[in-house]
């Protein structure tokens, strides 16, 4: 065959339509109703033209609006392009190793974030993170995160107003 005649019948083939778009299209059309109904219980204390119930209202309406081209799209037999890939092997397992390891270093600043206080644990959870996804560098790895976990920590307590906790550093930073 030709080129000309595969990509003719590539294109008059009828399309199967993906059901788990209609799935996707139905969670954000509810999720997008619940946001609307939720909005009207928002108590606005002030006057403001452009209070705090008009962004819930545009962004439920908007997820309702995407709801309906999403069906409608998939009912005209639109589906996704698939990944390429780029320079990820499709065919390879999942890597559950470094999975684990990033879910322990989370579960463990998690549970010594209040006693250590955040400028430790988010060097180390840095460094560990790093360390988990390959690097071999630790000293550096555990400067970097020092720097970003103070400055982090400074950037939370003075500019946002967020106590962030200091743990045994109280009184030092």
């Amino acid at each position: 065959m030709s080129e000309r005649s595969d990509a003719a019948a590539q294109t008059t083939a009828p399309r199967k339509a993906d059901k788990a778009q209609y799935g996707l299209a139905a969670v954000l059309a509810v999720v997008g109703a619940y946001t609307l109904i939720d909005a009207r219980g928002l108590n606005v204390g002030f006057a403001d033209p452009v209070g705090p119930r008009v962004f819930p209202y545009v962004i439920g309406g908007g997820m309702l609006v995407l709801a309906l081209l999403l069906a409608i799209a998939t009912a005209r037999g639109d589906v996704p392009e698939k990944e390429a890939g780029e320079d990820v092997d499709l065919a390879s397992p999942a890597d559950w190793t470094t999975v684990g390891k990033l879910v322990a270093i989370l579960v463990l600043n998690l549970l010594l974030v209040n006693v250590l206080g955040w400028a430790i644990t988010g060097a180390l959870l840095f460094a560990g993170c790093a360390w988990a996804l390959g690097s071999r560098t630790l000293l550096r790895d555990l400067l970097v995160g020092a720097v970003l976990s103070v400055g982090s920590w400074y950037f939370f307590y003075t500019g946002l107003g967020v106590p962030l906790p200091p743990g045994i550093l109280d009184g030092v930073l």
